[in-house]
């Protein structure tokens, strides 16, 4: 299979807003991104628009405010999915084929349960939550994060374990929470599955609390995957900096502005996975 033969689907309602960066990245990279609306995989729509998920090598679930954040931060999309389409959603997992979720995806995979999925592909109830920043504010700013895993995130296998990268963080409901009674269960499972895959740093690659860590998420932990290691959602924007010249010491790092950005690698890795399974 060839990259451009690789069909991404970047999912999108109304408030979703960061399609257009999280298709230029799969493009970038050389797969074929489509930008599709809900809807549009639902069938409420002209027959000539209708699109079916099973037809996607990769579905990509980008960064916003989905349905105005309304309720909390991804409930809506999460439940319009799981009522229509958790059919085809499981059965794109268990095909082991690479989702991710940015930001507001992250918050939608969480909330209908393909995150952290500890006992199925999608768990009948949540077992997380990305719960408002401790700062009580949207934080928007550059952040570190160290690759945590060793090797079954489809998205970070050509990242080598311990790397820092920077990807810019952009939200207020980021901090990863489980329930008092399964906290220390549930990171003890995360960290025994291999699902942490990025963790908050310092400059100087050690854990860090405020403002390095953005939002107090628990263990300071920016990034999970599932038990199979193909579903991804992490709260950074790694889409946004794809290219150097978006990276925002570029003037002073000296490094050629029109070179590869650190986010590049979690696109150019599910590529490369997919074209490995084809």
């Amino acid at each position: 299979m060839k990259p451009n033969e690789i069909k991404v689907c970047v999912l999108r309602i109304e408030g979703t807003n960061c399609e257009e960066e999280t298709a230029a990245a799969f493009a970038i990279v050389g797969a074929s991104p489509e930008k599709v609306h809900l809807k549009q995989l639902l069938h409420q729509c002209p027959k000539e628009m209708r699109r079916d998920l099973e037809d996607y090598h990769v579905l990509a679930v980008p960064g916003g405010f989905a349905a105005g954040d309304y309720v909390r931060a991804g409930a809506i999309l999460a439940a319009r999915m799981k009522s229509a389409l958790s059919k085809e959603l499981k059965a794109f997992v268990e095909k082991e084929k690479p989702i991710i979720g940015i930001c507001n995806g992250f918050q939608v995979l969480v909330e209908l349960g393909m995150l952290p999925a500890f006992e199925a592909a999608i768990s009948k109830e949540p077992q997380a939550a990305l719960y408002t920043n401790d700062s009580a504010r949207f934080e928007c700013i550059p952040t570190l994060l160290k690759n945590e895993n060793n090797g079954k995130c489809v998205f970070t296998r050509n990242l080598p374990k311990g790397k820092v990268v920077m990807f810019p963080s952009a939200h207020g409901e980021g901090k990863l929470m489980f329930s008092s009674e399964h906290e220390r269960d549930y990171l003890n499972l995360l960290e025994k599955n291999d699902q942490v895959v990025f963790r908050f740093v310092g400059p100087d690659g050690s854990y860090a609390g405020y403002p390095w860590t953005p939002n107090g998420a628990i263990s300071s932990i920016g990034g999970i995957c599932n038990p199979a290691g193909n579903v991804l959602g992490l709260m950074p924007h790694p889409e946004r900096v794809v290219n150097r010249i978006t990276h925002p010491d570029w003037t002073r790092s000296g490094l050629d502005p029109s070179g590869e950005g650190d986010g590049r690698v979690v696109f150019q890795s599910a590529i490369d996975h997919v074209i490995g399974k084809g």
